[in-house]
């Protein structure tokens, strides 16, 4: 299943008018506004990969959502599973979802896995960790469930980020439920605020508050798959989902209630209205959003010299877009966007150790792909 080969893509309109077939066989490179870029296949056979992030010797860990994590060797073998990763629940949008390493990787070898787990009244997302030893998973263990467990398959978010605080921040989808994510006796639709063992920051805004869960950041959300930590700011950004139309660029902040499903700037998949954010102004809005939607998956801020022009942009997965998606901003707001199509959903991105950018396609043969200039 594995091989090294150059794909390259057509532009966006061009890949409109094409058969998938003619999608499987694209160009030799994509235009963008920083030139031509090769991209690369290093790896493929993976099902469903979602997940990525890169070891010091310059590996990389890969999540399927059936439950695998693989390990893409410098020469673009792809191990065989894992041992010692949770089992997991694999049905719909569930199943084995992030990875990161824990800042302090050379010291401590924590892995932290982010994933869907069953349990009594159905499932919801978790987060674990265990110490990567001998290309395995020891003493794994679940820091974080979140509450409660519901019956269904979609929406289980499951982004992680570190802070430069020494706190992470894990995306919870609202599980397809809607209207829990109005309420702060559960981590339904939610962002939630951790220690790196799991316990709860003092300062988190509901701590002590007999009526909301004490790992609550921010509420109101329906389903998050992109985050990253903004290097300037420090600030968390995420990508969220919306439903027909609408999906946001949020800056979430302490206590805020983001709207959902109260507003939405998308409506209903039956087509019936939803109120827009601004007749809400006692809800955060997001800084962008997007309709026609992108689907976002995976986020990265590019810091890397390899493409100068996009530098400090947030480079964010685009499945329905098929692309990624670049977001120049100055911080606290937008101020461009690119697309660079690449033919296939865009699961997660990541920035190599090189400055190199790769992504995920979401595939029942998915791939691992490299961004390069076109030399």
């Amino acid at each position: 299943m594995m091989r090294t080969s150059k794909m390259s893509f057509g532009m966006a309109t061009t890949a409109m008018l094409v058969s998938p077939l003619a999608l499987a066989q694209p160009d030799s490179s994509v235009q963008t506004e920083a030139g031509a870029v090769q991209v690369d296949i290093l790896a493929e056979g993976l099902v469903h990969p979602w997940g990525m992030a890169f070891l010091p010797d310059g590996r990389l860990l890969v999540t399927e959502r059936e439950g695998r994590l693989r390990i893409l060797d410098s020469d673009n073998t792809l191990s065989a599973p894992v041992e010692g990763v949770p089992e997991v629940f694999n049905q719909g949008q569930g199943g084995l979802l992030d990875v990161a390493l824990d800042p302090d990787f050379q010291n401590n070898r924590r892995v932290y896995l982010s994933f869907a787990e069953s349990g009594e009244g159905g499932a919801s997302t978790a987060l674990g960790r265990g110490r990567l030893e001998n290309d395995r998973i020891e003493d794994f263990e679940v820091i974080f469930t979140q509450q409660p467990k519901v019956p269904g398959e979609n929406h289980f978010g499951g982004r992680i980020a570190f802070t430069q605080q020494g706190t992470l921040f894990l995306t919870l989808g609202e599980r397809f439920k809607f209207e829990p994510a109005q309420e702060l006796s559960n981590h339904l639709g939610t962002i939630v605020h951790l220690n790196h063992d799991g316990s709860v920051p003092n300062d988190n805004p509901f701590v002590d508050r007999e009526d909301a869960e004490d790992e609550i950041w921010s509420y109101g959300h329906r389903n998050i798959e992109s985050a990253a930590i903004h290097p300037e700011t420090g600030q968390l950004w995420v990508a969220e989902m919306g439903p027909l139309g609408g999906d946001e660029l949020n800056l979430p902040e302490a206590g805020r209630n983001y709207g959902w499903p109260v507003v939405s700037w998308g409506q209903n998949y039956d087509g019936s209205d939803i109120p827009d954010p601004p007749t809400h102004p006692d809800f955060a809005d997001a800084i962008k959003h997007w309709t026609p939607v992108i689907s976002p998956s995976g986020m990265v801020f590019y810091t890397g010299d390899v493409f100068q022009q996009w530098q400090g942009s947030a480079l964010i997965g685009g499945l329905s877009a098929e692309a990624i998606v670049r977001v120049t901003n100055d911080g606290q707001s937008v101020t461009g966007e690119e697309r660079i199509p690449l033919g296939a959903r865009i699961r997660d991105v990541e920035q190599g150790p090189q400055g190199n950018v790769y992504v995920l396609t979401d595939q029942q043969d998915g791939k691992v792909m490299r961004l390069s200039p076109l030399e």
